[in-house]
């Protein structure tokens, strides 16, 4: 529960042409992780599953393409996954999807460019409407003219009568053949050369010229009619190209199937490639699994290969511990936990699993900073309503609900309402000294449960001196504690004492006799860092304390938030005071409840997490069956 499970480094030594079965094997076990170890001299230096590796994944990427193109369901009846999937029969599999994607890649191509084409000519029919109402050839207005100067644009209504004058004082006419909405269009028609007379006036009324595509050859009608030929020409081979479409996928249904059952067969072998080593004849593959599942995988072994495969297995070397998987198993309701400490690392094999202890003070902080029985009810339900919707996070905020809840009671608090509950303890309004008394002791018992943990963690991993001396280890703690115990005198007016120093100052000779020890720097600079390290721990430890101030800080702030409501609705009639109230309450429970979500998973992350948890492991990856 509190660690990962126990590894054993397994190996299987046998012959070439059984590597497939034995990977077929490991595969339907599901506990076998092919990951490296230490780095030995081996005689085995070939690598025997390469080009089975690649032929597979290209033959995987041909069969997704293929399926993507025919339709993903067509793999929903696969038949059960075959055996073995030899190399040879590989290579028949990854030959017949090359012939049939080539012909899915020529039809995909084709459907893209008739999908282009019907595009191009609605873009085209659009440009259109700007020029069915002009009854002239618009192919000789693309050609121009030598000695005429025809243009056709839009311009404001407002503007059409001024530049109509102005234009006519040049020699030019304007001749205004349709209007939509505060736009007219217009053609400009003139002789040529005026240009420089004629650009002033056309910007002055704002004059945007027309684009014409050079599709538009002829009269707009007869334009109109080219673009329906073309579009029904791009409908019907469309339509001849998903017939094909069709009969592929019933021509090539079964033989899809049996390749896919092939390679979810080959995929256990084909991911054992960078494991498997081999001379002539003989290989051999290494990985990590489970101790309570060794024997299992190998009884499996000797049933399937009995006398044909040799297995050893050993504990992990200590210079393999950070090459060793991390495997955990966690009840459903606490995947949700798992899965927030995995968002900032995986543990590393033999450090203590921070789960458990992560979700217990996580349901409690934010039940401390978010006490109200109608509040965590309504989290509580909503996240059992809509568990579907959650993604199995439901138990995670189920569990921050109830624990709203059982806070509420504590502090009486029912949709903010401090009367219809009498409280169990205090409200936190009523004597916020006390709350953040409390919220530092628990921020002094979550620092030493940290530095807990990183002690056990250095110890497991054998590295004593920073387990005893360095500032999160056994010296640090004296530190810490020594630090309390001297603001705690100073406090109470009495003077630090013996005891309290003393304790303070072992713990801060330690941790800088650690610092001076480790720098390999000049005197000087060596002097420095090792000042400026005994500084950082004494203030990181003053710093991580005060920030659990902000448990109390939204304690209090819950109820001056429901207060605020409260006034606001006292100032409003009946039916505005009850939309107040639940609008506002709607308000503390969306905002006020995500924030104080983000701020828990910040204490637990910076204040906890960056102590103890180096979150550098590797996630356990067993081969498993291809679905």
């Amino acid at each position: 529960m509190w660690k990962p499970l126990s590894m054993q480094r397994f190996t299987l030594t046998l012959l070439r042409e059984d590597a497939p079965t034995a990977a077929l094997v490991l595969a339907r076990c599901g506990s076998f992780d092919p990951s490296a170890g230490a780095v030995v001299a081996d005689p085995l230096n070939e690598r025997p599953g390469d080009d089975y590796h690649s032929l597979y994944v290209d033959s995987r990427a041909r069969l997704d393409k293929v399926v993507d193109f025919l339709g993903k369901d067509l793999l929903a009846q696969a038949p059960p996954t075959e055996g073995v999937c030899s190399m040879q029969r590989l290579e028949e599999i990854n030959a017949a999807l090359g012939g049939f994607w080539g012909q899915c890649s020529e039809a995909e191509e084709k459907l893209r460019r008739l999908k282009d084409e019907r595009r191009d000519v609605a873009q085209l029919r659009a440009a259109l409407r700007e020029y069915e109402a002009l009854d002239v050839d618009l192919g000789l207005i693309q050609k121009g003219f030598q000695f005429l100067d025809l243009r056709i644009g839009t311009v404001p209504v407002m503007h059409v009568q001024r530049l109509r004058d102005a234009l006519a004082l040049i020699g030019f006419t304007v001749s205004e053949f349709s209007r939509t909405g505060d736009t007219a269009h217009l053609v400009v028609a003139g002789p040529a050369g005026s240009q420089a007379e004629l650009q002033p006036v056309l910007r002055t009324a704002a004059f945007k010229a027309l684009p014409l595509p050079p599709e538009f050859r002829d009269r707009p009608q007869v334009v109109r009619e080219e673009l329906t030929a073309r579009e029904a020409r791009a409908a019907e081979e469309e339509q001849v190209v998903e017939a094909e479409r069709s009969q592929w996928r019933a021509q090539w249904a079964d033989r899809l199937r049996r390749f896919a059952a092939c390679l979810r067969a080959a995929a256990s072998y084909a991911e054992l490639y960078g494991t498997l080593r081999g001379k002539g004849q003989l290989v051999q593959a290494g990985g990590w699994v489970p101790g309570a599942a060794v024997e299992e995988l190998r009884s499996e072994l000797q049933k399937a290969l009995p006398g044909r495969v040799v297995v050893t297995t050993r504990d992990p070397l200590p210079e393999e511990r950070p090459l060793v998987p991390t495997a955990t198993r966690h009840r459903a309701w606490m995947r949700p936990f798992a899965t927030l400490v995995n968002s900032y690392g995986v543990p590393r094999y033999g450090e203590l699993d921070p789960t458990w202890p992560f979700a217990i003070t996580f349901i409690a902080m934010f039940g401390m900073m978010f006490g109200d029985v109608g509040h965590g009810l309504v989290i509580a339900i909503a996240a059992w309503l809509f568990k579907t919707h959650l993604r199995g996070f439901h138990p995670f905020a189920v569990a921050v609900g109830l624990s709203s809840m059982v806070f509420g009671v504590l502090y009486g608090s029912v949709f903010g309402y401090e009367e219809i509950v009498h409280p169990l303890w205090i409200s936190p309004l009523s004597d916020p000294i006390l709350m953040l008394e409390l919220a530092l002791g628990l921020g002094v018992a979550f620092i030493l449960l940290a530095t807990l943990i990183t002690i056990r963690n250095r110890l497991a991993e054998g590295q004593w001196h920073e387990a005893l001396l360095d500032g999160g280890g056994v010296a640090g703690a004296c530190l810490y504690l020594g630090l309390l115990w001297s603001a705690g005198r100073l406090l109470s007016g009495q003077p630090v004492g013996y005891l309290a120093g003393g304790l303070t100052l072992m713990g801060l000779v330690a941790v800088l006799g650690y610092a001076w020890y480790r720098s390999s720097a000049s005197l000087g600079e060596r002097a420095l860092v090792t000042a400026i390290e005994g500084y950082e721990t004494v203030m990181a430890f003053v710093t991580n304390t005060l920030s659990f101030l902000r448990v109390a800080a939204f304690s209090l702030n819950h109820v001056a938030l429901a207060i605020a409501v409260f006034t606001l609705a006292d100032m409003m009639g009946t039916a505005g005071h009850v939309i107040t109230v639940i609008l506002g309450n709607v308000f503390i429970l969306v905002l006020e409840g995500g924030i104080v979500a983000i701020q828990v998973l910040r204490l637990e992350y910076y204040e906890g997490f960056s102590r103890f948890f180096q979150g550098d492991g590797r996630a356990f990856r067993p081969i498993v069956l291809d679905n």
